[in-house]
């Protein structure tokens, strides 16, 4: 810190930056009373005495640029402005497409797993309860056409966030460089888009069985209103979870496994429970997510989950694991899983959640974001696999007792 002594006997700061020197000359014209004396001087860095009501001022050039990072949650001082994608698949695209992809958000592939994965859970589940027991090919079959879905569906669920957001979305840093918040994309433009999306989704719910289109449709309405959910609760995730989970239910149908039969009462309450499981699985990995925006958008009059129980935050965490958990097994029950499934998805969900519960640093954006887009793979994966091989495991033990049974008409006849 720098002071210049003025003859009128007050103390102010010299320059920024500049070297610590003192001026005996100047120094004389400054009075202070011997009772003052003993108040309100300091002993500076350089050992001369310094009047305790100056006020201090620290070395920071106006042109230090701060741009926002991921381990600065806050809004940065002067934020970089956009640059267009150099790397990844963007970077290959012709510059006018860019923003189209960008608002589907393509370079962020987390959402469409998250998305992805309750569809598989319910195929994986919903084929040896199939009559007859799904072949393998046709649950991959399946998975691919649901996968295909959950790319265009997440890209249109995006695009009508970013309609909702465009006026909230420059307030947050995080969100000021999407393509309609940056002005890249105009309102209509984006609208359009999204309808090009909706068309795009329907023509691929179509290749499913026709009930499907019954069970799919009225997903669209919580696609539409999630966005109005951070305007008036706390629990938007919620909202989210209820939007982002139904696909556990349309494994069944498509499968071709009739829910609504007469003898189909632990069917639906499979689809319910998994449902409801992955409804708590959305809230758990999109309360971390909601870290990373915190501050922002406490500023902004975003409501959010993490603003509502910011304090408590893993101990709610570690009661939606739970809740998770507990209802997967009862899917699992349900459906007359083995052994396979309970200690792969069920073990395999509490081992890794438990894990991300412990390790996360919710005051980390690096780290916020770190865990949810890898958590979806760790956990997902190890639910999936455990899916997975308990339906090998009927399937192939239902092909044992198939032969059997041929082998011994065979011998009848």
């Amino acid at each position: 810190m720098v002071y210049l002594a003025h003859a009128c006997g007050k103390l102010r700061p010299l320059c920024r930056g500049a070297k610590v020197f003192r001026i005996p000359s100047l120094l004389r014209h400054v009075s202070i009373t011997s009772s003052a004396k003993a108040q309100t001087r300091r002993a500076t860095a350089v050992g001369f005495l310094k009047p305790a009501h100056l006020i201090p001022y620290t070395s920071n050039p106006t042109c230090r640029r701060r741009s926002h990072t991921l381990e600065s949650p806050s809004s940065p001082e002067v934020l970089e402005p956009y640059s267009p994608p150099t790397t990844g698949f963007l970077s290959h695209l012709p510059a006018s497409w860019v923003p189209y992809a960008e608002l589907m958000r393509l370079d962020k592939p987390a959402g469409t797993i998250y998305l992805f994965f309750p569809c598989l859970f319910s195929t994986l589940l919903a084929a040896p309860l199939a009559t007859p027991m799904a072949s393998p090919l046709s649950v991959l079959g399946t998975s691919a056409l649901f996968f295909s879905g959950a790319l265009i569906m997440r890209g249109a669920g995006c695009s009508i966030n970013d309609l909702w957001d465009r006026n909230l979305d420059p307030k947050v840093a995080r969100t000021r460089l999407r393509p309609i918040a940056r002005g890249a994309l105009t309102p209509f433009n984006a609208f359009a888009f999204t309808g090009v999306q909706l068309l795009a989704g329907l023509g691929i719910l179509l290749q499913f069985p026709p009930i499907c289109l019954f069970y799919g449709v009225p997903s669209l309405l919580l696609v539409a209103t999630y966005p109005l959910a951070k305007r008036v609760t706390y629990y938007p995730q919620f909202v989210l979870g209820l939007t982002f989970s139904w696909g556990a239910m349309m494994g069944f149908p498509a499968l071709g496994v009739d829910m609504l039969a007469a003898d189909a009462g632990a069917i639906r309450a499979a689809a319910a429970l998994l449902y409801a499981s992955n409804v708590a699985w959305t809230v758990l990995y999109d309360m971390i997510y909601a870290h990373m925006d915190i501050r922002d958008d406490a500023k902004a009059g975003i409501k959010s989950i993490a603003l509502k129980h910011d304090a408590e935050t893993k101990k709610v965490l570690t009661g939606l694991a739970v809740v998770q958990i507990g209802l997967l097994a009862g899917a699992g029950l349900a459906t007359g899983a083995g052994p396979a499934f309970f200690i792969g998805s069920c073990g395999g969900a509490a081992l890794t959640l438990g894990y991300m519960i412990k390790k996360v640093n919710l005051k980390s954006v690096k780290d916020c974001w770190w865990w949810f887009v890898n958590g979806c793979w760790i956990t997902g994966g190890a639910i999936s696999l455990g899916l997975g091989a308990d339906y090998l495991i009927r399937y192939l033990g239902d092909e044992e007792t198939s032969h059997k049974t041929k082998a011994e008409v065979e011998e009848g006849v």
